[in-house]
């Protein structure tokens, strides 16, 4: 016989079987797919394409993926079998080709992923997978096109091009940092808020003269200074060490900044006070920021065709990182692609030089002042040791005799 004990056993699990199937009813799908992603059926990605394609003279295609058909196709073979899938019983895969250009409107717009779900008709979910995924193995597929020189001879080949176009020798790059917004990471504390009162990543970058990256370093939390950015990178730590192969001469190769870096044997930064006009020190600085700004025209190119730098970025630290890397090595490939380079820096992109007279590039005039993404770093004041005081002297003193310019007096 059953006692009360047993009784309510019985009813207990009685309960709990009907909770189960309750909940069960509460997740149990009303639909497997939304009819919005079904109608993907009538228009595919594909017809999209044949659209963009189809008037060429309007360039509609180029100025939706910012880049050529022909580069477009080059990159999709790169990686079209790294981001491939396949189809189920349940549904259809997203082609390769869409899941590109899905993630080269990202990168051009900066729009959300709701915004382009109702353009590409695939789930907000589903996005947040294909662009990480996709940008990815973008920086795989061009590993090598951000590649630091190896030997002397090619830093050698990097300085004489900084001679020739802005009149600094001994130049191997121009250095500088930005911050790229986010959204509050989850649990970051401050790590990532920085002076701007914002949340945010650092992007760390080396330039040469022809306006494309040597070296990237992102991810570095926004509360740290370009300087502290720097002495974490592989790059310093390869200084440092004498790691990176420079040529060997009595006066030091060197590299560019503004004061957000400290003074170094092989970095230089201008002098911190304002000086008398025509003074060797003035001229100096007015020869040093020639020659660094060739990295603030980098990020400014960058930045005004890829929108996301600009906007804030509503992911993760690690998947912004990933993002804001692919810009890098997007910039580095159609800077050196004969099909998209006069596409993506057409004549008058850049700043230009003639005999001291700065002409400012056509990227300046798109930019959006009012926005707090994708800012300077925050300049600190730094010692100097006096070796490298006196290597600074010694460039100042050239510059003045025999690596004087005619028109250096009349702008500095």
């Amino acid at each position: 016989m059953a006692t009360n004990d047993d009784l309510i056993i019985v009813a207990s699990a009685a309960c709990i079987i009907i909770s189960d199937e309750e909940e069960r009813q509460k997740r149990k799908r009303r639909w497997w797919m939304t009819s919005l992603f079904k109608s993907r059926s009538r228009y595919r990605g594909m017809d999209l394409l044949k659209d963009l394609t189809s008037e060429v003279e309007y360039g509609l295609f180029e100025n939706f993926c910012r880049m050529k058909s022909a580069d477009f196709e080059w990159l999709l073979n790169r990686i079209g079998p790294k981001i491939a899938k396949q189809n189920t019983s349940f549904r259809e895969a997203i082609p390769p080709t869409e899941r590109l250009m899905l993630t080269l409107r990202y990168l051009a717009t900066g729009d959300s992923f709701t915004s382009l779900m109702y353009t590409f008709k695939i789930s907000k979910q589903l996005i947040s997978y294909i662009i990480p995924e996709v940008c990815s193995a973008i920086i795989e597929s061009l590993d090598d096109y951000v590649k630091m020189p190896s030997n002397a001879e090619e830093w050698r080949s990097v300085a004489e091009n900084f001679n020739t176009q802005w009149n600094f020798p001994h130049c191997l790059g121009a250095v500088d940092g930005r911050h790229c917004i986010l959204q509050a990471p989850i649990d970051s504390g401050s790590d990532y808020f920085n002076y701007k009162q914002n949340f945010s990543i650092v992007l760390m970058g080396i330039a040469d003269s022809n306006y494309t990256f040597l070296f990237a370093d992102v991810g570095c939390q926004g509360r740290i200074s370009d300087g502290g950015v720097l002495k974490n990178s592989v790059f310093w730590k390869k200084l440092q060490n004498s790691d990176l192969n420079l040529p060997p001469e009595e006066v030091p190769y060197v590299f560019v900044g503004d004061d957000a870096f400290s003074l170094h044997e092989h970095f230089l930064k201008a002098y911190p006070v304002e000086q008398k006009k025509g003074s060797k020190k003035r001229i100096f600085n007015y020869r040093l920021c020639r020659a660094q700004r060739v990295i603030e025209n980098v990020f400014g190119i960058m930045s005004a065709v890829f929108r996301v730098l600009r906007k804030v970025m509503l992911l993760s630290p690690e998947k912004a990182t990933t993002v804001v890397l692919t810009c890098v090595y997007l910039h580095n490939f159609l800077r050196e692609s004969r099909h998209s380079r006069n596409l993506y820096t057409p004549p008058g992109t850049f700043d230009d030089d003639k005999d001291g007279t700065v002409m400012p590039g056509s990227w300046r005039k798109v930019r959006d002042r009012t926005s707090q993404s994708f800012v300077p770093m925050t300049k600190v004041g730094r010692k100097t040791s006096a070796n490298c005081e006196a290597i600074r002297n010694e460039f100042s003193d050239y510059f003045m005799n025999e690596g004087r310019v005619d028109w250096q007096n009349d702008y500095a």
